[in-house]
């Protein structure tokens, strides 16, 4: 999909239109460009439903380039939000050196201002995928060669994913405008139509989007990728939890979990092994609800298809290239400590830390902790002396660029596996590339969302049933990490030994009910904070729980005596939401005044 969007998309749509002068030699069509009519047809609009999808991950072909779509850089704008989400979250530390993108560690510890331009980048990129979104809903009324039933099922891919763009603007700046197919803002020469207030909240708007796809998409479609009515029903689910109608969120969450299918047509269900949700081998499975998807090696000449997002989130030095960014947090890896009955510390985790090799060199005596583990870990964190995938025994500080700066940790969800690099590994960019899909929705997320739902309904025993489904796949020993037969020689194959102390258990029956809704809502907010780490799900949800000040300066207070690059870090009421981009802002001045308002506190 991604490819035929590179070839056709750069022609059809990068410089549709030619307006606003009478003089001969411009009124002819330009060779480079098709004319709005010899789109209106069923290829066409297909063609540029495709551009919709290619959007996604804030990449274009342009000149026999990839180029980020808002001229930046692909980390920039990664859809996974590993800036906005897992750093802001406190899960990781901006890593590499202080100095190395400095904006993004200005916007992890809450200084970043207006200015900065990564600010900028996520909101145009967004825009671009509304304004292709909007592009192909403007076109498709005129199509004459396809059904009343294709034109819905195309109308409910192209609206989900506008909900899409929306829900990923609304949940980062919060006040933003809302420009639909109605305006003319398909057409990047008619400025004056971005010139909209941001004055209303669009969660109205993206509720219909979604709705509008939940009833006219397919249950099973022919292209990994695209998606289906069950996406956009668990989507939908989700935008209302956003706005706390967990009444209306339940059942539809209840209905995905328990008649919804893949766009293959398979049931949802966890996958066996945790680790399945972060290998390109085993992508698009079963737990797979929304995906982004990624391809290596495809004759782009380049890897704007192989997720640039994570280009710097590699181990620095080592066989990865680039670039020793994204660093687990200290606070992240205290959060899997369990206790005697495989249960987390929900209240004082910090209490309990997890043994690092913080300070040692690579060639000093180290012995990693002994104590009891959430085996999620070490799917999650690379941490010395465990196995890093197939690569070897994480080797600590020969593996960290600046260990003082962002502690001795390494991500590991978005590392490709040694032994499948040849598919799945691209190196035909500065910085690494690979094939490893991004998963927007997963089944575990949409269990333990449905779990909030039922425990703010005061169903405790549906809610920790949910909770101890996502408990019960990480508790099997089959998807454990296990030590090497030949530690040498890593690729060679693994033991049955665990390769730490792994205990995790399951909340004994009653447990929510006797503690209270609640503890109960708590444990759950923990649960997503275990299972969903490193997925840039943690500062939105902080957010919405309102208690992102409350944790986040804990998180401060305790990592900053750890690491030097938060030292900083402080979060106010303000930070609940980004600021408006200022370039934005001064786009938006009509007869002297701006049109778009900044954020308060900005």
């Amino acid at each position: 999909m991604k490819s035929l969007y590179h070839i056709l998309l750069s022609v059809a749509i990068a410089t549709p239109f030619i307006s606003g002068c009478n003089k001969s030699f411009l009124d002819r069509t330009p060779q480079s460009s098709l004319e709005e009519s010899s789109l209106t047809n069923k290829k066409g609009v297909n063609t540029l439903l495709i551009g919709a999808y290619g959007a996604l991950d804030g990449q274009d072909f342009k000149d026999g380039d990839m180029v980020n779509l808002s001229g930046g850089s692909g980390f920039a704008v990664s859809p996974d939000n590993w800036i906005y989400g897992s750093i802001c979250g406190g899960d990781a530390h901006k890593g590499s050196d202080p100095a190395d993108a400095a904006a993004i560690l200005q916007i992890g510890t809450f200084v970043g201002n207006a200015a900065n331009g990564f600010f900028n980048d996520k909101w145009r990129v967004n825009y671009e995928g509304v304004r292709r979104c909007n592009f192909v809903l403007h076109i498709l009324p005129n199509v004459t060669d396809m059904t009343d039933d294709e034109k819905k099922e195309l109308a409910g891919e192209a609206r989900f994913l506008r909900a899409h763009y929306y829900s990923d603007l609304k949940k980062l700046f919060d006040n933003v405008p809302w420009v639909d197919e109605n305006s003319n803002s398909f057409n990047k020469l008619d400025v004056d139509e971005y010139k909209i207030p941001n004055d209303k909240d669009i969660w109205p708007m993206i509720e219909a989007d979604f709705k509008y796809a939940a009833e006219n998409l397919n249950e099973v479609q022919d292209v990994a990728g695209r998606a289906n009515s069950w996406a956009a029903k668990a989507y939908l689910a989700k935008t209302l939890l956003y706005e706390k109608k967990y009444a209306e969120a339940m059942p539809i969450f209840e209905d995905v979990i328990a008649h919804g299918v893949t766009a293959k047509g398979t049931p949802y269900a966890l996958t066996t092994k945790f680790h399945d949700n972060f290998d390109a081998f085993t992508e698009n499975n079963s737990e797979a609800v929304f995906s982004i998807q990624y391809s290596a090696n495809d004759g782009s000449g380049g890897t704007g298809n192989a997720n640039q997002g994570e280009m710097l989130n590699y181990p620095y030095n080592g066989p990865f290239s680039c670039c020793g960014f994204y660093q687990p947090s200290q606070d992240l890896v205290n959060s899997y400590r369990t206790d005697a009955n495989g249960l987390p510390y929900i209240d004082d985790f910090n209490d309990h830390p997890v043994k690092s090799d913080m300070g040692l060199t690579s060639s000093a005596a180290f012995t990693p902790d002994a104590g009891n583990l959430d085996p999620r870990l070490d799917w999650t964190v690379g941490r010395r002396g465990i196995p890093f995938l197939d690569w070897g025994n994480h080797p600590g500080m020969d593996w960290v660029r600046d260990q003082q700066s962002a502690g001795p940790y390494a991500a590991i969800k978005n590392v490709y596996m040694q032994a499948t690099q040849d598919k799945y590994y691209d190196g035909n960019g500065w910085a690494p590339g690979n094939a490893i899909n991004y998963v927007l929705i997963r089944f575990a997320d949409v269990l333990l969302m449905a779990a909030e739902c039922q425990a703010q309904a005061g169903s405790l025993t549906t809610a920790q049933d949910h909770v101890n489904a996502v408990r019960t796949r990480a508790a099997n020993p089959v998807g454990w990490v296990k030590t090497y037969l030949d530690p040498s020689k890593p690729m060679g194959g693994y033991t049955n030994i665990p390769a730490a102390k792994y205990n995790i258990k399951t909340y004994p029956a009653g447990a929510f009910t006797a503690n209270g809704k609640a503890w109960a809502i708590k444990a759950i907010q923990f649960e997503r904070k275990l299972e969903l780490a490193m997925e840039g799900h943690r500062y939105f949800d902080l957010v919405r729980w309102g208690i992102a000040q409350t944790e986040l300066n804990r998180y401060f207070s305790y990592e900053k005596e750890i690491t030097t690059d938060v030292a900083n870090g402080n979060f106010t009421s303000k930070n609940v939401r980004f600021p408006i981009p200022q370039r934005q802002i001064d786009l938006s001045v009509k007869n002297g005044t701006a049109t778009l308002k900044q954020n308060a506190g900005y």
